[in-house]
């Protein structure tokens, strides 16, 4: 996905949060404060880990009020402590009202993911095992799921189903096989005139020696191995073929498959199984 439409997805959800709590107007706010009187607000951690949408959080801002001043004090990707100031803001404020919400639970979100992705990212420390995410993400912010695992550390692997040709197992099964899906998935691209990369998943050796016989793929994903297998795997595959590591792989078990000398592994807890970071935005 290119810059020019991320920044198209981004505005799209900032627009969607706006209206999902905002609606027809901020009546807490209107009934009490005069539209016109400026404030400013900071934005304190309670929990320490990595930060993540600040950058984000400076967007909403201005799209709120052109005329917000935002102080940047700590970047994105930082690591943070309890009671570290990341960001100042001054605006009207109905603006600082209106947007904390939306701030703190983008960011809350954004720097769990970061921070579990990181944790993740140090266990493979030393190898060169690249963690990357899945599309086990939150419906509509993908983006910013995927902005987040990046800030952590981690890589991001395929944006959709778009993107490129991941022939899972299901895929697979129906297809009657390994090999018939990696030729008709060939056939598809020159056919079509598409270049997208083929990534193929494999629930044994037999499948890999399969996948090494036909080739044409740019991927074998080792699906469910054991550390064993994995180590078997790799010295078979010989380099000639990136390998990727998933399946229920923790932060427990994930530096045992590092250290088989795969090129990444997908973790899918480092963006559905996450813990909010805590934050507060308060008057000063």
């Amino acid at each position: 996905m290119q810059v020019e439409e991320v920044n198209v997805f981004i505005d799209k959800l900032i627009e969607l949060a706006i209206a999902e709590d905002i609606g027809d107007g901020d009546h807490s706010s209107l009934a009490c404060i005069p539209p016109h009187e400026r404030g400013t607000a900071q934005l304190m951690m309670k929990q320490e880990g990595i930060v993540a949408g600040v950058a984000l959080a400076e967007r909403i801002y201005r799209r709120l009020d052109p005329t917000a001043t935002v102080q940047l004090l700590i970047a994105d990707g930082t690591q943070v402590g309890y009671g570290d100031i990341v960001f100042r803001v001054e605006a009207t404020v109905h603006t600082l009202l209106q947007a904390e919400r939306i701030v703190l639970n983008i960011m809350q979100r954004m720097s769990g993911i970061a921070t579990q992705t990181n944790a993740y990212v140090q266990r493979c420390a030393g190898t060169k095992a690249r963690v990357l995410d899945t599309r086990k993400t939150t419906p509509g912010m993908r983006v910013l799921d995927k902005m987040a695992v990046a800030i952590g550390g981690g890589m991001n692997h395929r944006m959709g189903l778009f993107d490129m040709i991941m022939l899972k197992d299901n895929h697979i099964d129906f297809a009657g096989g390994v090999e018939p899906a990696i030729r008709r998935a060939q056939h598809y691209l020159a056919q079509t005139g598409r270049s997208l990369p083929i990534e193929v998943e494999t629930r044994s050796l037999d499948d890999v020696q399969t996948v090494l016989r036909v080739g044409g793929v740019q991927r074998i994903m080792l699906d469910n191995f054991s550390v064993a297998d994995t180590r078997r795997a790799v010295e078979l595959i010989g380099g000639r073929i990136p390998t990727e590591s998933s399946g229920g792989i923790t932060l427990d078990t994930i530096r045992d498959y590092a250290e088989c000398g795969v090129d990444f592994i997908s973790v899918g807890a480092i963006t559905h199984q996450i813990r909010s970071l805590d934050m507060n935005l308060k008057k000063i």
